[in-house]
């Protein structure tokens, strides 16, 4: 950073509650390793399986054993819309489940029509191209990329965004780091911001807290 002279970051946090429904289905898969929603059942025996279930519940939904997707009322995506009123210009979305993608695109494109295109695993290779260029002029309708750090966390330039928010974090700090490198290059010329989605209380900060021990170590 140093050498490069790239322009100062700021990390926030938005602290968002579980709904009443989440907090139900949270408490009983946290205290049982299972939860049921609409009659529907979600067990887990093992420990990194039922933090990623957490996970899920608290990002607004479940994928029951029976492999339905269970949608459970929440405040994350409401508070991502909230997040947006106030970013001026571009803005770079990274999301942990794919579910959560179709959710974001569903919002921005009642909000936001025409502003906001993909790069994830579903996201063909010449769609993942045009996504960048259109990121990357400032004369496009496009501001908002929503993506998997897994697949857009690596080796493309996104300096056109100078807001970087986390819908939801894996345990990856590799990850974590070189998707925050995408705004963080040579070509940046505004300050960035990166945000952070967390349910209070919830396995959100304990997968944050984690990324930061990492990072300090």
């Amino acid at each position: 950073d140093d050498c490069l002279d790239l322009p100062p970051k700021t990390f926030m946090k938005r602290i968002i509650q579980l709904s009443p429904e989440q907090k139900r289905v949270y408490s009983q898969m946290k205290s049982m390793a299972l939860a049921e929603l609409n009659g529907k059942m979600l067990t887990t025996f093992n420990a990194v399986t039922q933090i990623m279930r957490l996970q899920q519940i608290t990002c607004g939904h479940f994928k029951a054993d029976d492999d339905s997707i269970q949608e459970i009322k929440n405040n994350r995506i409401t508070e991502l819309m909230s997040v947006l009123e106030e970013v001026e210009g571009k803005a770079v979305i990274w999301a942990h489940w794919r579910h959560d993608i179709a959710t974001i695109v569903r919002e921005i494109e009642k909000e936001y029509p025409g502003s906001v295109m993909t790069y994830y695993g579903d996201t063909s290779t010449d769609d993942r191209q045009k996504a960048i260029r259109e990121m990357q002029d400032p004369e496009s309708k496009v501001r908002f990329l929503v993506g998997t750090p897994q697949t857009g966390g690596y080796g493309i330039t996104l300096t056109g965004a100078s807001t970087m928010i986390y819908y939801s974090n894996g345990y990856d700090l590799l990850l974590r780091q070189q998707s925050e490198a995408r705004i963080d290059r040579i070509g940046q010329e505004k300050p960035m911001t990166y945000i952070d989605i967390l349910a209070e209380d919830t396995v959100d900060e304990k997968i944050v807290k984690a990324l930061r021990k990492k990072v300090d170590i």
